[in-house]
């Protein structure tokens, strides 16, 4: 019996030895499983974790300041455009006529000649011939420019191209209603009347 007994003591001993502690229980591993299983969900989740994008109130912001920036340009460009018109306009206006004056020189040195020419003269015809010449210049500078004389004398009387004076008895009766005399011409620039036809009509 006592050896029975000792048997028996010896494999309990055998089984409290540091041996059978060092072996892992079946606690320690569903504990190690737990801890892995909660580091693989972290690591998961670190990686999936998304960097958040804009939001809408920053998508605003962003179009709001773009066009901002887009408006204050086109104002820039038009103020600069404005003013630009306005100094072209401004000299446009002081040199108006420039060309017309330009050309009209030539005349005005003729006219100079012809003065001169007539403090010596002594024959009346060479100075008439001079200033004939002179207006036929100027005419033909004139019609460069645009400039053309009306034709009234003879035709039917117009109101938008001529103004009666006064009215004559018709010498004969194919001038009733027609331009008799001009007492001052009239003109027209580019097809435009710049001075209404003085005329005396027949009645």
């Amino acid at each position: 019996m006592k050896f029975n007994d000792m048997l028996k003591k010896k494999k309990k001993e055998n089984m409290d030895t540091p041996e059978n502690i060092n072996e892992p229980t079946q606690e320690n591993l569903a504990e190690e499983q737990q801890l892995k299983d909660q580091q693989a969900e972290t690591v998961e989740a670190v990686e999936t974790e998304e960097i958040p994008g804009p939001t809408a109130e920053d998508k605003l912001k962003a179009e709001l300041a773009q066009a901002n920036d887009k408006y204050l340009r086109l104002y820039a460009e038009f103020d600069n455009f404005r003013r630009r018109t306005q100094k072209e306009r401004a000299e446009a206006r002081e040199t108006e006529g420039k060309d017309l004056i330009i050309a009209l020189l030539p005349v005005l040195d003729d006219f100079e000649r012809a003065q001169r020419s007539m403090e010596k003269a002594v024959d009346v015809a060479p100075v008439k011939e001079g200033v004939t010449l002179i207006q036929n210049k100027l005419k033909n500078i004139l019609a460069q420019k645009g400039l053309k004389e009306m034709e009234s004398i003879g035709a039917p009387f117009d109101a938008d191209l001529q103004e009666a004076i006064t009215n004559i008895p018709a010498p004969t009766d194919d001038l009733k209603g027609k331009v008799i005399d001009e007492m001052e011409k009239g003109y027209t620039l580019k097809d435009r009347v710049i001075r209404f036809a003085k005329v005396i009509v027949g009645a």
